[in-house]
């Protein structure tokens, strides 16, 4: 990376941090807390994936009643 890229780079983080009010570190570790949070939540979605079984989905999903939603939660027709 180039000291211009470096410099372009820093430039926007500080940008950024300022308009949320907080130092290029909390920036940072925000980032960091948030990308691991995205990781952990994929990882997490994938073993739960794994351990799924169409044959219990679709048994619990029997026992839901087939009733029209309210109005406020329809999807509206163009």
């Amino acid at each position: 990376m180039s000291i211009v890229q470096v410099q372009s780079l820093h430039k926007s983080l500080s940008d950024l941090a300022g308009r949320d009010g907080i130092s290029i570190d909390q920036f940072i570790s925000t980032a960091i807390a948030e990308k691991l949070s995205a990781l952990m939540t994929e990882n997490y979605l994938k073993d739960r994936a794994r351990r799924g079984n169409r044959a219990k989905y679709e048994a619990i999903l029997e026992k839901v009643p087939d009733v029209e939603p309210e109005e406020y939660d329809r999807i509206p027709t163009v």
